[in-house]
């Protein structure tokens, strides 16, 4: 059986991933630095748990052989954890920079940088490449009000992704997901607003905010033999909601409109 490490795997799109990952047949090592949430998900799924800071080299390299030492051969990686916060740029005290980047960017790279030899000897056993998933943001690709440590933070995601991409292949594959809104506990207090959330389905294609199940899914994929062809890609998942114009769509929506003419019964 292959094994799988997922970070952040506590909570959120993490459980939601190991969940999923478990259900498809993996072994999964739950990394988070939460251990009775870690705990409650490796147990969920039969998986084991290890209690880690990312952004701290040593626990990060302790929990990747931990992982190797368990699940034997390490075939994937989930890199999803991550912190964020919200206010004016100008506002931003170093300390709450320098967290966002520690886990966000520093601890990405701790866990690409120390699976790589255990991913490559995988591959190399097996006659096939290993898989890499990195868990960036569409702040990443264009920015948001409010969010810009953090912007910066998983643009820097995306830019190490395509980079170990170029380096690890064709042993190991290296792609990203960029998420949308997705109704995790830490946009709770936003989602649970009937207002607010209305309101963010009104301006997503889609019409409804995304579920942590939709980001798994993603995930899965990009680990599964179907994307064998695939990678150095960010997979945007957020429901069309950046596909919007905000200078031209206010304008254009009302003359598409008239052009549509009235619906026919």
């Amino acid at each position: 059986m292959s094994g799988v490490l997922v970070t952040g795997g506590g909570s959120g799109i993490g459980a939601a991933t190991c969940a999923r990952l478990a259900s498809d047949g993996f072994r999964i090592v739950v990394v988070d630095r939460n251990e009775d949430a870690a705990r409650s998900v490796a147990d969920a799924v039969g998986g084991v748990a290890v209690v880690a800071d990312v952004g701290d080299r040593s626990q990060a390299e302790s929990s990747i052989a931990a992982a190797v030492d368990t699940v034997g051969d390490l075939t994937g990686l989930v890199a999803c954890a991550g912190v964020g916060n919200l206010k004016p740029l100008e506002d931003y005290t170093d300390a709450e920079f320098d967290l966002i980047w520690r886990i966000n960017v520093t601890g990405t790279f701790h866990y690409l940088r120390g699976a790589a030899p255990h991913l490559r000897a995988a591959a190399a056993r097996r006659g096939e490449p290993s898989s890499v998933v990195t868990v960036a943001s569409v702040s990443g690709v264009r920015p948001t009000l409010g969010e810009g440590p953090y912007a910066a933070a998983k643009a820097a995601v995306i830019a190490l992704t395509r980079s170990a991409a170029l380096e690890w292949a064709p042993d190991v594959r290296v792609n990203c997901v960029s998420p949308g809104f997705v109704r995790t506990p830490l946009n709770e207090v936003l989602a649970a607003q009937d207002a607010t959330r209305s309101g963010i389905e009104a301006r997503t294609p889609m019409g409804r905010l995304g579920a942590p199940e939709d980001v798994a899914g993603v995930v899965a994929f990009l680990l599964g033999r179907d994307s064998g062809y695939l990678t150095g890609q960010n997979l945007v998942l957020d429901g069309g909601s950046t596909l919007s114009s905000a200078q031209m769509d206010p304008v254009l929506g009302p003359l598409l409109d008239l052009f549509r003419g009235p619906a026919e019964e």
